[in-house]
């Protein structure tokens, strides 16, 4: 690997990773920001990152590990990879307590709770474990934007936008309830930000660990187990937010047309 490819894909990490910025900054204009566009940017991602999964990370991860394992057997190390992804991920959601964890959001526009000091540190220690729930779970997403983006340009962009896009309530989720704990915005949108380099430091980690196995089972592997973390990502966290926050309808057209676009730009780009 260049310096250049490498230097590119962590650029897509960080690109995502800090998407939880946004986020933050959101939960601050709530009350002129439409929800429903949120609904369908979250319905969107979910599309992309459902197609991109499905079609073409899951298929990279059986030719890898195809070629390197013959058709049987690399067929069989894909399934049980895309699987464990999910279990990896499912597992990592059941040990975050619901009401810290960051795919149970809530609402932007709820109005402050009274000020007591008892509420003021409950919503400053469910902030502070969203952030770190939220790190927990950047830390697979970074290494799959970092491996997407290093073995494929157009796929690395692809799951980065898809993931920046669904960090963005992440971001609310910290952010919100440490801003109602201090009166500090200056406070919400650092611990936010913080919680999104998360992505980009798994990244490093990832690599650093993995770069002595790679080749093509590590690829394999990794794709297949990245495929099956970004599906139940989008059927768990995505899809639920995209109806929680607009219509169903406006959640499905953004699925549709977030396949629609990955699927032409893949064709483009074939």
């Amino acid at each position: 690997m260049t310096f250049e490819q490498i230097a590119f894909a962590f650029g897509l990490t960080l690109f995502a990773g800090l998407a939880t910025g946004i986020g933050s900054a959101m939960a601050f204009f709530a009350r002129k920001f439409d929800p429903r566009f949120l609904a369908l940017s979250l319905g969107f991602s979910a599309g992309v990152m459902i197609y991109v999964s499905l079609v073409e990370i899951f298929a990279k991860a059986k030719d890898h590990l195809c070629a390197a394992h013959g058709d049987t057997l690399g067929y069989w190390i894909t399934v049980i990879a895309f699987f464990s992804g999910i279990a990896l991920i499912a597992l990592i959601d059941k040990l975050v307590p619901s009401f810290e964890n960051p795919h149970e959001l809530r609402d932007m526009g709820d109005a402050p709770p009274p000020q007591t000091s008892d509420n003021k540190s409950a919503l400053l220690r469910m902030g502070m474990f969203s952030a770190l729930a939220i790190g927990i779970h950047n830390f697979p997403e970074g290494l799959a934007t970092f491996i997407g983006g290093l073995q494929d340009p157009t796929l690395g962009i692809s799951i980065a936008v898809a993931i920046a896009i669904h960090n963005i309530p992440e971001g609310i989720a910290v952010s919100v309830p440490i801003y109602y704990a201090t009166g500090s915005k200056r406070k919400a949108f650092g611990y936010s930000f913080l919680s999104g380099l998360a992505e980009p430091v798994g990244a490093l980690l990832g690599y650093f660990v993995l770069r002595a196995f790679i080749g093509e089972t590590m690829f394999g592997i990794v794709f297949a187990t990245v495929a099956g973390i970004m599906v139940y990502i989008s059927l768990d966290e995505l899809l639920p937010t995209a109806e929680k926050y607009g219509e169903h309808h406006l959640a499905i057209y953004g699925l549709v047309a977030g396949m629609a676009v990955m699927a032409l730009s893949l064709l483009m780009f074939a």
